[in-house]
């Protein structure tokens, strides 16, 4: 094995370079019977940059992808860093005015479009205003060149577009408090400032081999994909790639290509425990299974430890941090239950925590306040909004979370609480303002709030409490069929009760805690 040497990784242009050359003909990505060596990946990476280059594509210029994982994301986006262009992958599962406002927003010039959502670029393209060229990723389209002869058609000499640590590498978009997504900008150094000394420092869970098989089954469009994606690309590991997460293909996998380490949420590994074979599968390459985007139940850590036999890390992070800053690591995973158990472990080598009052002062052990963090991981900021960035990003370099909770006097983080009133359901950031904007604009609704309600399989529950207009009707069904045309179908509400009047304080804001306290009633903490 030889070790990635993180010295000269200042960019995903330069970890393609390196794995190139010290192993050639190694698998990179697998990706349904077609396999990708990292010399190809890295010949591959280089026509997309002359591509994106002859296209009018320049330094920290936006691209987009809007599709299903594919081995080809990646060469994409290592093509872009090639080109010192900033890959936006979108999420496909938001609607479409929701993927126009992103696309436009980004001022991506080029759109790489995944098969399954050709008919629906067709459809946004003219509302497009940025957009100049449009590649069928995998072909499927009369009308625009498929990928592999577009990227074929091109030099294969590296560009050697310089690009600095300080660059921004991706653009991920965040649900917005506001209903707006926001374009948070990852820079080089987020994904390569402190891999050495996680490495070095950290737990046998952060050590990679290039004898390790990574699953990448989170969608890319999350940090959860990419920066996974991404991490096995840093150690030479061999990445199989899942187009959409598939609980019996995951088996499959472990069967096929003996896979070592894969990311979940939650709500993922619940249903791959509960295929009928799970128990029958050989798990005696796992190493670990690391999970993240919300806490597991006790009763599943429990079944998953014994079913899967493998050390658990949970992840604490968000998009803004570049994935994760606090884990807890195997050896805290007790099936006992202890008190630790409860938290989200400790913060990272390199990385600064603290917990903070509503004045940005730092609190005692033990009170809850705002989680803030401060690293070389942190984004640069939102793209093209000032006022959200200085709200989150103070002139010092700490980044406020949104999420409340506490530290312990041993360092342990616990989750209390959610500041900003996001919703996770099923590893999906939900903010109740964007559910709320879509069911205000239906002609028999007055007055709405949208909180998130305990829920078995997904953690959290989207949940409307709605005021009806006078002399007006509405059904349960009415209100989120009439959002599924709204806004994408994971935000939609799956359940609306009907109430006379929503709690507000004397200056009118929402009494959301007053709302959600019922449901979560006799919960330790209030998220799920």
């Amino acid at each position: 094995m030889t070790a990635p040497d993180f010295a000269q990784m200042r960019s995903f242009a330069d970890v393609s370079r390196l794995q190139a050359a010290q192993r050639p003909n190694k698998p990179a990505f697998l990706f349904e019977g077609r396999t990708t060596t990292f010399a190809a990946f890295d010949r591959h990476a280089s026509q997309v940059a002359n591509g994106l280059i002859a296209f009018g594509v320049g330094p920290q210029s936006h691209v987009a992808y809007l599709g299903k994982n594919c081995d080809f994301y990646f060469e994409l986006l290592v093509g872009a860093s090639k080109a010192n262009a900033i890959m936006t992958p979108v999420n496909w599962r938001l609607a479409g005015p929701e993927i126009v406002y992103i696309l436009n927003d980004a001022q991506a010039s080029v759109l790489f479009v995944g098969p399954e959502f050709i008919g629906l670029a067709r459809e946004l393209l003219p509302s497009l205003t940025s957009v100049k060229h449009v590649i069928a990723v995998e072909g499927g389209s009369d009308e625009w060149p498929s990928y592999e002869t577009w990227r074929d058609a091109q030099t294969a000499t590296d560009p050697g577009v310089p690009s600095a640590f300080e660059d921004v590498a991706i653009q991920l978009y965040t649900s917005g408090t506001t209903g707006r997504p926001k374009g948070a900008m990852l820079m080089n150094r987020g994904f390569f400032a402190l891999r050495e000394l996680h490495q070095s420092q950290g737990g046998t869970w952060q050590s990679w081999s290039d004898e390790d098989v990574s699953l990448v089954a989170m969608p890319c469009f999350h940090i959860g994909g990419t920066g996974w994606g991404v991490s096995g690309l840093l150690y030479g590991a061999t990445g199989v790639v899942m187009r959409e997460f598939d609980p019996n293909r995951v088996l499959d996998f472990f069967v096929t290509y003996g896979v070592s380490k894969l990311f979940l949420v939650p709500a993922a590994m619940q249903i791959v425990l509960r295929q009928a074979n799970a128990r029958e599968v050989d798990y005696s390459r796992l190493r670990n299974i690391l999970y993240g985007a919300s806490p597991i139940p006790l009763d599943l850590m429990r079944e998953a430890i014994d079913v899967f036999g493998c050390g658990f890390v949970q992840m604490y992070g968000m998009t803004e941090t570049t994935g994760t800053i606090v884990a807890l690591p195997p050896e805290d995973h007790d099936p006992a239950g202890t008190p630790t158990m409860r938290s989200a472990g400790k913060a990272l080598p390199g990385i600064e925590i603290k917990i903070i009052d509503e004045q940005g002062a730092e609190v005692p052990a033990g009170v809850v306040g705002e989680i803030a963090t401060r690293s070389a991981m942190n984004m640069k900021g939102y793209w093209n909004m000032p006022e959200a960035t200085a709200s989150t990003l103070s002139v010092d370099g700490w980044l406020r979370t949104g999420d409340a909770g506490y530290m312990d006097e041993a360092g342990y983080v616990y989750i209390h609480d959610r500041v900003k009133d996001m919703i996770i359901s099923g590893g999906e950031n939900i903010y109740p303002a964007e559910v709320e904007n879509a069911l205000y604009s239906h002609p028999a609704v007055a007055d709405v709030a949208v909180i998130g309600v305990p829920h078995e399989k997904w953690g959290e529950a989207v949940k409307a409490m709605v005021v009806l207009k006078a002399g007006q009707s509405a059904s349960e069904e009415d209100l989120i069929g009439f959002a599924r045309t709204q806004i994408a179908a994971f935000k939609c509400p799956k359940s609306v009760d009907f109430i006379e009047a929503l709690p507000r304080n004397p200056s009118g804001k929402i009494l959301r805690r007053e709302l959600r306290a019922p449901f979560w009633a006799g919960k330790d903490r209030h998220v799920n």
